[in-house]
């Protein structure tokens, strides 16, 4: 059997080290897995069955390209001519498609040769960009034109607006053509809106990310020493959420509702461009080796994650593993990170209630959560046996195909 995934990343960021270890994996169930992307880590040289897709004068041009038209994977025709090349060398049973909004791929042009090819083809929504007319996410701004045409769409920059609805047209014309096509949601939340969008007539299923839970566990460091934090309650988080303009009341509400022995960390920031933060506040530069960000973790007592939006949010799973209990908000599928009795879910935007259960964690002490956050995880969120389950179904899909 072979297997070709596509995606903007290999080895680096979250759809990246998905990539990766669905790759690995394959490889060590005897399948002739391949993969294809934009883009590797500095430090890899070479991949085994690994294409580059186009080049980065190419992607440079297709951003600008986005920016003036306003439309996303309509450019990078020559790169994908190339692609769809190796595709006819390599005549995968299946594909596995990931994230092609990174400027790097022609959507229209690749989905077209899969239909033409009547190639297996598997789709992960890590996002919503597949089954919208441009958007990634739609929550916060409580847009639902992408149920209908995106001609009114509330979510995006004017250029956007102007080209969304020409988007989503041709997104349900070109995945129609496809006569095997899988959609998997990476949370329930996710298939569960891909079920109401012109996916709906397609078998969709939820397989979890994963992450390996024998490097994420608890480790110890002298991270309390360095940052001057010992005998701290420390409330862990990143810059992105909590230095976003709409969390600017739950940080602040947060920062005040903590006590002279707590301190709000939060990691992944340029601290230079950063003003008017409360005292209690401790901002961090951002954290590229994955054995700090373990020990990061490891060292809180909380991590809160105020996020608005987002397909499932491993930072969360992550944490757990570690063994620290999360509070985070509970819209999208942020909410399926946390059981609710190790970690806790309130409603987004209520920063009251955000407050309160950081401060439960405080009175009952981290140590109250630890073993049950490393079971949850085990047990839900563990990658060897989630990714196992995209093995079982392109087998499944094969099986089928014969």
């Amino acid at each position: 059997m072979k297997i070709l995934q596509i995606n903007a990343v290999y080895g680096k960021g979250s759809t990246g080290v998905i990539v990766q270890d669905l790759h690995e994996l394959s490889l060590r169930n005897g399948m002739q897995s391949y993969v294809a992307y934009s883009s590797l880590p500095k430090h890899y040289k070479t991949v085994e069955n690994g294409y580059q897709i186009g080049k980065s004068f190419g992607k440079k041009l297709h951003a600008l390209y986005y920016r003036i038209f306003g439309k996303q994977a309509y450019f990078s025709r020559h790169a994908t001519k190339q692609l769809i090349k190796i595709i006819q060398q390599i005549q995968p049973d299946i594909i596995h498609l990931h994230n092609l909004h990174s400027n790097y791929i022609h959507l229209n042009k690749l989905l077209a040769c899969l239909a033409r090819e009547n190639i297996t083809t598997v789709v992960t929504l890590h996002d919503c960009w597949f089954y919208t007319g441009g958007c990634f996410h739609y929550t916060s701004t409580r847009c639902d034109h992408w149920l209908k045409d995106c001609k009114k769409c509330l979510c995006a920059q004017w250029r956007v607006r102007v080209s969304s609805a020409k988007v989503l047209q041709d997104r349900k014309k070109y995945f129609s053509l496809i006569p095997n096509l899988r959609v998997v949601g990476v949370s329930k939340w996710i298939a569960e809106e891909a079920r109401r969008t012109f996916f709906e007539t397609k078998n969709i299923t939820t397989i979890y990310n994963g992450i390996d839970t024998n490097f994420f566990k608890p480790t110890s460091s002298n991270l309390r020493q360095k940052y001057d934090l010992k005998d701290k309650f420390v409330v862990l988080g990143t810059a992105n959420k909590w230095l976003a303009p709409i969390n600017r009341e739950t940080l602040e509400t947060v920062a005040n509702g903590l006590d002279n022995e707590s301190v709000l960390v939060v990691f992944g920031c340029d601290k230079e461009n950063i003003k008017n933060l409360p005292k209690n506040v401790l901002l961090i530069d951002y954290i590229y080796d994955r054995e700090i960000l373990k020990a990061m973790y490891s060292m809180a007592d909380v991590f809160a994650n105020c996020t608005r939006e987002e397909s499932l949010s491993l930072v969360n799973v992550e944490a757990q593993a570690c063994g620290t209990p999360v509070v985070t908000y509970c819209n999208t599928g942020a909410q399926e990170t946390v059981d609710n009795v190790s970690g806790f879910s309130v409603e987004t935007g209520n920063a009251s209630a955000f407050l309160q259960k950081i401060l439960l964690v405080k009175r009952n002490g981290k140590q109250v959560y630890t073993k049950q956050c490393r079971n949850f995880v085990i047990n839900k969120f563990d990658r060897d046996v989630n990714y196992g389950k995209y093995i079982e179904l392109y087998k499944i899909l094969y099986k089928g195909k014969k």
